[in-house]
């Protein structure tokens, strides 16, 4: 990413802090009842850490990883049930906007916010690969979806 830097432009990565909420419902547990949301909730949570943790996603670097916030409850829409979400915060650093953008497009997606650099230079270049890579993630969720 181009940034400003004194009377020229530099390469900079882009340092952000991100926060995923990870949401589950109430499920089934055999003939004893249903299994706590909260509960499911942070079990997901700790599946997504190990994921994100293990899994390199191209340009992006993880350097904190905050998995400790408590899980909260919100009623569901059908009012009769709760959801439950458990939150991680990270901080990343990204190569590219589209790489930052290509790692946020996701549902569990609460809160993003750039760090580092303070003013970022977009060339049109750099929106069209943006846009172009939102259009792949999109393109590919859509396929994703088809399968079911």
């Amino acid at each position: 990413m181009r940034v400003k830097s004194g009377e020229g432009f530099a390469v900079s990565p882009i340092r952000a802090k991100v926060r995923f909420d990870f949401r589950q419902n109430g499920k089934p547990r055999g003939l004893f009842g249903r299994r706590r949301p909260e509960e499911l909730a942070m079990e997901e949570r700790e599946r997504q850490l190990a994921i994100l943790q293990n899994v390199p996603y191209q340009g992006i670097t993880l350097e904190e990883i905050d998995g400790a916030k408590e899980v909260y409850s919100l009623p569901a829409p059908d009012g009769e049930s709760e959801v439950a979400y458990a939150p991680v915060e990270m901080t990343v650093r990204a190569d590219s906007i589209e790489d930052l953008i290509a790692f946020t497009l996701r549902e569990e997606l609460r809160k993003i916010k750039i760090v580092e650099p303070e003013e970022m230079i977009l060339t049109n270049y750099d929106v069209e690969r943006a846009l172009f890579r939102m259009s792949e993630e999109y393109r590919d969720n859509l396929e994703h979806l088809a399968e079911f």
